[in-house]
């Protein structure tokens, strides 16, 4: 992958791994947290309380778009009246009507789950997961990234951009240690069951019809949902995994996800794993460190054959080209969600 020579042997490895972690850290310390107002500081208004969604019915998310729209166009209103030109500028950007939101909570930095296609004929849909410094005032690529997929998918899929949780900064302390993950994993569990639930399928042969293994419990199959996760967005699934109603999680770009094999997630779903060859996260050091009050470090390295996910070819693009129109990495993960094998290609490690 990389033509600079490199260090051989565990020796030189592991040098290697606690310099640049030591590297990795210190920067992250160094990084001033006071200079800029940080997005939190944002007011907007607590969002409507609504029931969970018991079925996705045209009419039912028909609703739930425009209560979101409401709140999304409220949450700007506040953001203009405090001064803070960018972050309302989003939201203008948002309070477009033909855009369609499950949820939206304009509070603590901004929570949102945007959704492309129609979701109440979807027979695939997949849910994105993102990794650091994606939030309401950077969510230009997040969502470029998720309109792609869905084209790329066609008729019959459905995409939903979850936002659910604050993302670390790049270069910050928490992107190297597992606490925003374990805020967010129970959020994500939330949202993908209560999706199962209330998304039926239309054409039994695109789902599955085993209870408790993909879909809800009970009679009737339901759609086929699959989890994208970017980045830190793959060590959030990785903490959410167990016993969610998915046929498989997709973890790209990712830095490691606090296990060290596909076995410790307790997952029935097909857990595959997928980097760029010119992806910096190759770099980033496989080891868990205990601190005293935190660990740093996510193991494993999910592309490696110690960890037993299935590979897939992710071609040769960086961090943030996976969902990048014509790649490889593109094509493939859009074969993924559709029940598809991946084409063939080289481990990318």
């Amino acid at each position: 992958m990389e033509s600079r020579p490199r260090d051989s042997g565990p020796r030189s490895n592991g040098r290697r791994h606690r310099t640049l972690l030591a590297a990795l850290i210190t920067a992250s310390l160094a990084v001033p947290v006071s200079g800029a107002a940080r997005p939190a500081a944002v007011p907007a208004p607590a969002p409507v309380v609504l029931a969970p969604l018991r079925a996705a019915t045209p009419a039912a998310l028909a609703e739930r778009y425009a209560v979101n729209l409401a709140g999304i166009r409220a949450a700007g209103r506040m953001a203009a009246d405090h001064g803070d030109r960018r972050r309302a500028a989003a939201l203008r950007a948002m309070a477009d009507p033909a855009r369609r939101f499950l949820t939206f909570d304009g509070r603590d930095g901004g929570r949102a789950a945007e959704v492309f296609g129609d979701l109440s004929r979807a027979e695939r849909i997949a849910v994105l997961v993102p990794g650091s410094d994606t939030s309401l005032d950077a969510y230009g690529r997040f969502r470029a990234g998720a309109a792609t997929l869905q084209r790329e998918l066609g008729d019959g899929a459905a995409v939903i951009a979850w936002l659910g949780f604050e993302t670390p900064g790049t270069v910050s302390a928490e992107v190297l240690t597992p606490g925003r993950a374990v805020d967010a994993a129970p959020r994500l569990q939330r949202f993908v069951r209560e999706l199962s639930a209330a998304r039926p399928c239309l054409q039994r042969p695109a789902c599955s019809t085993t209870p408790g293994k993909i879909g809800r419990t009970g009679p009737g199959p339901t759609a086929r949902i699959s989890l994208l996760c970017h980045s830190y967005g793959s060590v959030v699934c990785a903490r959410a995994a167990s016993g969610l109603p998915v046929a498989d999680i997709v973890l790209y770009g990712s830095p490691g996800t606090g296990v060290d094999t596909v076995g410790q997630l307790r997952t029935r779903a097909t857990v595959w794993a997928g980097r760029g060859a010119d992806d910096w996260i190759a770099d980033v050091p496989h080891v868990r460190l205990p601190l005293l009050f935190t660990t740093v470090g996510f193991g494993t390295d999910p592309v490696s054959e110690a960890f037993g996910a299935r590979a897939f070819d992710a071609g040769g693009g960086g961090h943030s080209d996976y969902l990048k129109p014509g790649s490889t990495s593109l094509r493939n993960l859009a074969r993924i969600v559709s029940g598809q094998p991946p084409s063939e290609g080289g481990r990318h490690a």
